[in-house]
């Protein structure tokens, strides 16, 4: 296969963000009275915000109105962002930089392929937005994963084959988008969660692209 880029998802992938996620829903679902565990949250990877709202009110069987559902959604990204803020280059994960930095020096275009509307200032606050050829996020797409149109997007956007193109995803709806966009799919994270990517790898640490030279 010859790569001519590579996509990426950011939360979880590229940083440490999915912990943000996490503690934002737990809070907003403590105000609406029930519970919500760790092992929930992986419902929630790849999807976008009020398709992980739907999911967190099914959890704890609570009925809302449209208009509750946008306030909620609204409430649980402030407090998101109040960690989003506070972000630093040191929340980038390890040997995501090396990694990036080999593919640029390759002549690989390097893409973003997220749900998050926060994705650019993620990257602002990380120092990582200078790597970026394109960056499709949640402001530019209509449909969620495994809907292929964030990674169909950017392949156009890069003007690039998707047959010529690799996304990195740490969630099944995600490695699913991937696939249903004609791409190879590595995924980053647990090889049992993550069964239907082409490869799978725990995170970049040591990841060079001779490793994926293969798929």
């Amino acid at each position: 296969m010859n790569i001519r880029a590579c996509l990426f998802d950011l939360d979880g992938v590229l940083v440490d963000t999915a912990r943000f996620h996490y503690l934002a829903w737990k809070q907003l679902a403590g105000r609406l009275g029930f519970d919500f565990a760790e092992t929930d949250n992986e419902r929630l990877k790849g999807i976008s915000r009020m398709d992980s709202l739907e999911i967190l009110l099914s959890i704890g069987n609570v009925q809302l109105t449209t208009g509750e559902k946008k306030q909620y959604a609204e409430e649980k990204n402030q407090i998101y962002l109040q960690y989003v803020s506070q972000m630093t280059p040191g929340d980038i994960l390890p040997g995501v930089n090396f990694f990036l930095k080999e593919l640029k020096a390759n002549n690989i275009f390097v893409g973003l392929g997220s749900a998050s509307k926060n994705a650019r200032l993620i990257l602002q606050k990380t120092h990582l937005e200078a790597m970026f050829d394109v960056v499709i996020d949640g402001n530019l797409i209509s449909k969620a994963k495994p809907d292929p149109e964030v990674f169909s997007l950017g392949a156009r956007l890069l003007e690039v084959d998707a047959r010529e193109t690799v996304v990195f995803e740490d969630a099944v709806a995600g490695v699913q988008a991937a696939h249903n966009a004609g791409m190879k799919c590595i995924g980053i994270g647990s090889p049992e969660m993550l069964a239907e990517a082409d490869l799978v790898f725990p995170g970049f640490e040591n990841l060079k692209l001779a490793d994926i030279r293969f798929v």
